[in-house]
């Protein structure tokens, strides 16, 4: 397993579920770049979620809670899944779930969050939850390593090992690895995994996303959705707050105008908020045609999970039982998903 974020970590976590041995390199540390950076919102019923991605978002929608309640008691670690909803301002019918959601009237609104301040606008209640990214991925580190998975960080994979057409391990700065199946769980970085394919079975590229918290988030109980900024609140009382979409290549720059825009946004929906406590920068993964890459590659043994963009954390489960399926040979994935709908690919190496 190339890559050790939130979508390796539940990936090798199911395959030693199902008695597979797994290795994970991780060229970092576990959960060090897009997963920790994510807000944690499991956004299965957004209109903006791509046609192709909605049937992978309905399954984690049903194996979430059991996702969670398996790493919890594992690791002994909390994740802090909280499952009051998402409040959503003026973005128009959810795209799935629709029966379980409704409009919010402004006696209704004003008893669920009192300190929220929304004016006249269209506001609804999705039956969405969240988590928090960094006690998830804590979670994730200690689960896995307490079932046997086997992890190397500092470790990066820099090309897929290939013996007689057919993905044989992977090779680092020192050496290589050998295993029955190789799956480049790398995120923004897996592209950086040469397998001998022309075009890549995994062409994604890393977008930007700044975010902040703050200590204080002024009594707020539910996410709240808008088109100009989100607020996560957690159980510490703490609000996540983002997030910028930007293309700066691997920049992870910090642009303190766009922090001070966020949290502009944020305290004019919550004027309670209190200081900021923290911001940063993360990298997440987009395939060139913006949806997840999940699948086995026309290099047999070789299989993508990646390009999950701004949905990681809500598609990790589901994609873990997908790939789960199809590296050990007992299911089947989404067609629309394959790598190879970039192209056949030729072998080369």
């Amino acid at each position: 397993m190339a890559g050790g974020g939130v979508i390796g970590l539940s990936l090798a976590w199911e395959l030693r579920k199902r008695g597979a041995s797994v290795l994970v390199l991780e060229r970092g540390e576990l959960g060090g770049e897009a997963s920790s950076a994510a807000g944690g919102m499991l956004a299965w019923c957004d209109p903006h979620l791509p046609e192709a991605a909605r049937a992978l978002a309905a399954l984690c929608a049903e194996c979430y809670g059991e996702f969670v309640a398996e790493i919890e008691e594992a690791s002994g670690t909390g994740v802090d899944l909280r499952k009051f909803g998402t409040i959503v301002v003026d973005e128009g019918k959810p795209a799935a779930f629709l029966a379980e959601s409704r409009k919010l009237s402004s006696a209704e609104l004003a008893e669920m969050e009192p300190g929220l301040r929304v004016g006249r606008r269209d506001v609804q209640w999705w039956p969405e939850w969240s988590v928090d990214p960094r006690r998830l991925m804590a979670g994730l580190s200690v689960a896995c390593r307490a079932q046997g998975v086997e992890v190397n960080t500092g470790v990066a994979a820099t090309e897929v090992v290939v013996e007689k057409g057919r993905a044989k391990g992977v090779r680092v700065a020192r050496g290589q690895f050998s295993a029955a199946a190789v799956v480049n769980c790398a995120g923004a970085w897996a592209g950086d995994i040469a397998c001998g394919l022309e075009p890549s079975p995994s062409p994604t590229r890393p977008v930007k996303g700044q975010m902040l918290a703050v200590a204080d988030g002024g009594g707020l109980r539910y996410v709240v959705r808008a088109p100009e900024v989100y607020l996560i609140p957690r159980s510490d009382g703490s609000v996540v707050v983002g997030a910028t979409v930007e293309e700066a290549g691997f920049n992870k720059e910090m642009r303190p105008e766009a922090i001070e825009r966020l949290r502009a946004a944020a305290v004019a929906l919550v004027p309670e908020l209190g200081a900021i406590r923290e911001a940063w920068a993360g990298l997440r993964p987009r395939a060139v045609d913006g949806l997840p890459i999940l699948g086995e590659t026309s290099l047999p043994g070789y299989f993508v999970a990646t390009g999950h963009f701004r949905d990681g954390i809500l598609l990790a489960p589901g994609t873990a039982r997908v790939m789960a399926g199809l590296v050990l040979g007992e299911g089947r994935g989404f067609e629309a998903l394959s790598p190879k709908r970039f192209g056949v690919g030729a072998a080369v190496a």
